[in-house]
C-alpha cells in the first residue's frame, strides 16, 4: 500500500510558509502514486524570499567564517542522520535505484565536508606587505543574494554544490528546486536552513514567474543555476539589465573515444564504459552520450560491449535489490528519447536493446525504458547530435585518432568527456578535446572528483562548482591598497 503523500512548504525568513496551491509529483515507476506535493508559490511569495535575503545578508556577511563553518557542520551530522528518510524519498519521486540515491547523497555530504575543510584557508582575506612599509590586503567578500534553480536528475547534489560554497562565503540564497523532484532536496533544504539565521537560505517552488523573479529581481546578486542550455540563453538575458554574476552549468553531449589500444577483454573497463552510459536512465548531464570507436577493433568491441551491458543492466522497480537501472523521471523525457531512437531507425539504423526487464508488469505501468545501443546512425543524425539524456547510445567508428578528435569537438557542448586507451596515448587524444573535464578510461560520476572544478566550455557553461574554485566562485575580489611611499611623478605639479 502507497504511504500518505507528503506535503512540503517553502521556507521563506526562517519560517514555513504555508501556500495557497500545490502540485502533485508522482511515482514514475508507479504513476497513479502520488508521492507528494510541492507548493506552487507566488511572484510575490518570490519576492518576499528574496527580500528577507537581501535583508539577512547584512548581518551574515559579518558572521565569522568558523560560525559559518559550525553551522554547515551541524547540517551536515542531520543529513547524515536523516539519509534513509532522504534516499529512500528520493528514488520514490525520481524514478532512480535506492543505491542511486544513496550516491547522490553520498557526493552531496563528501563536497559539503570538503567545502567546510577548505572554506576557511580559501575565503581568508590575504595581506601582502610591501618593502616601503605599505600594504595591500586581498578581501575576499561575499557577493550578496545568490538565486539558485537546480534541476531534477540530481537535486540533492546540484543544491548542496551550490548552498555550501555561497553560504560559508558570506551570502544569502533563494533556491528554487525542479518540480519534477521537490521533495527530497526540500527535506534537504529545511534542514540546512534551520541551522541559519533566518532569511540565509530560503526555498520557493513554482513555475516560470517564479523563475523570471529569481533572474531578474534587482536585489539578487548572483545567478547559480544547472539545467538545459536553452533556459540558460532566458536566464543571461533576464538578468542583463542589472549585470549578474553567473555560474552556469549546462547542456552536454559527451564523447566517449575509444582509441585502437584499447583492451575489450577488460571487463572491469568495459563496465565502467556501460555504467557511464547508463547509470541513473541515463540522465545526467555528465554521462557518455555518444561513443566513437577506432574502426580496426569496432566489430570485437561491439560484440564485448554488448555483453557486458547485458550483465549489468537490470531493468525494474527502485526499490528492487537486483535493479541497476530504474524508471526515466517523467513522460516527457521518455516521449523525446524515444522519439530519437525511432529517427535513427527510420534513417537505416540497427537498435538493439540491452540488459534484462525484471518484472514486465510495473515495466509496462511505469515510465520505464529498456537500454538500447544504436549502430549504424551517421554522424548527423539527432540522436548522434544531441542531448539525449536517457537510455540509448550511439555507437560509430572512426578511422584514426584526428578523426575522432574532430568528431568529439564538432559539439556545441563541451561538457565532459572521456578517453579510453593505454594511458599515456589516451592523455595525448585528451589534451586536445573541448571539454571542461576529460576523463581517462573512466567516465560520468565513476571519474567525478569534488576537489578538482567542475563545468563546461562552449555553451554547457559559464565558471566552475566544486574545487576551491567553487569556493571562490561565491565571492568578490576586494582590493584595499594602503601605500606609504606614493610615486607621482608623472602627475604633472
Amino acid at each position: 500500500m502507497s504511504e500518505q503523500p507528503i506535503v512540503i512548504d517553502a521556507i521563506i525568513n526562517g519560517q514555513k510558509h504555508k501556500s495557497e496551491a500545490h502540485s502533485p509529483r508522482e511515482n514514475p515507476a508507479h504513476p497513479e502514486e502520488i508521492v507528494g506535493y510541492a507548493p506552487l508559490n507566488t511572484k510575490e511569495e518570490t519576492i518576499q524570499a528574496i527580500d528577507a535575503a537581501h535583508d539577512a545578508f547584512t548581518n551574515w556577511r559579518q558572521s565569522p567564517i568558523t560560525d559559518r563553518v559550525e553551522r554547515m557542520r551541524k547540517a551536515i551530522q542531520k543529513m547524515k542522520d536523516a539519509t534513509p528518510e532522504i534516499t529512500t524519498l528520493l528514488s520514490k519521486e525520481h524514478g532512480k535505484p535506492l543505491y542511486d540515491s544513496e550516491g547522490e547523497m553520498g557526493v552531496s555530504l563528501a563536497w559539503m565536508e570538503f567545502a567546510c575543510d577548505n572554506a576557511e584557508e580559501v575565503l581568508k582575506n590575504e595581506v601582502e606587505k610591501h618593502e616601503d612599509g605599505g600594504k595591500t590586503i586581498i578581501a575576499k567578500d561575499a557577493i550578496g543574494v545568490v538565486s539558485a534553480i537546480t534541476p531534477w536528475n540530481y537535486p540533492i547534489s546540484l543544491s548542496t554544490i551550490k548552498i555550501a560554497p555561497a553560504l560559508l562565503a558570506g551570502n544569502t540564497m533563494v533556491l528554487k528546486p525542479s518540480p519534477l523532484a521537490p521533495l527530497a532536496v526540500s527535506k534537504v533544504l529545511e534542514i540546512i536552513a534551520n541551522e541559519f539565521p533566518p532569511g540565509v537560505l530560503n526555498m520557493v517552488h513554482g513555475d516560470a514567474d517564479v523563475g523570471v523573479e529569481l533572474t531578474s529581481n534587482p536585489k539578487v546578486d548572483k545567478i547559480a543555476f544547472t539545467g538545459g542550455t536553452e533556459t540558460a540563453k532566458h536566464i543571461m538575458k533576464a538578468a542583463a539589465d542589472t549585470i549578474k554574476h553567473m555560474t552556469l552549468e549546462l547542456g552536454g553531449n559527451d564523447a566517449a573515444i575509444i582509441l585502437d589500444d584499447f583492451n575489450v577483454n577488460d571487463e572491469e573497463a568495459m563496465r565502467r564504459l556501460v555504467i557511464s552510459n547508463f547509470l541513473t536512465a541515463g540522465q545526467i548531464c555528465m554521462i557518455a552520450k555518444r561513443i566513437y570507436v577506432d574502426k580496426k577493433i569496432y566489430d570485437s568491441f561491439i560484440e564485448k560491449y554488448i555483453e557486458a551491458a547485458n550483465k549489468w543492466i537490470r531493468v525494474g522497480d527502485p526499490f528492487n535489490n537486483d535493479v541497476t537501472i530504474g524508471a526515466v523521471n517523467n513522460k516527457k523525457q521518455v516521449e523525446f528519447v524515444q522519439n530519437l531512437i525511432d529517427d535513427a531507425k527510420g534513417k537505416g539504423a540497427e537498435v538493439i536493446k540491452l540488459g534484462e526487464v525484471l518484472d514486465s508488469s510495473i515495466y509496462d505501468e511505469g515510465y520505464f525504458m529498456q537500454p538500447t545501443v544504436v549502430l549504424g546512425a551517421d554522424y548527423k543524425d539527432p540522436i548522434v547530435t544531441e542531448e539525449q539524456f536517457g537510455p540509448t547510445v550511439p555507437i560509430l567508428p572512426f578511422d584514426d585518432d584526428e578523426h575522432a578528435i574532430n568528431l568529439a569537438n564538432d559539439s556545441i557542448y563541451g561538457l565532459t568527456s572521456s578517453v579510453w586507451g593505454e594511458e599515456e596515448h589516451a592523455i595525448k587524444v585528451a589534451q586536445r578535446i573541448q571539454a571542461g573535464t576529460t576523463m581517462i578510461n573512466t567516465a560520468a560520476v565513476q571519474g567525478l572528483d569534488v576537489r578538482f572544478p567542475f563545468g563546461g566550455v562552449k555553451q554547457s557553461g559559464v565558471g566552475r562548482e566544486y574545487g576551491k574554485e567553487g569556493l571562490l566562485s561565491y565571492v568578490e575580489t576586494h582590493i584595499i591598497n594602503s601605500p606609504k611611499e606614493l610615486d607621482l611623478a608623472y602627475i604633472p605639479k
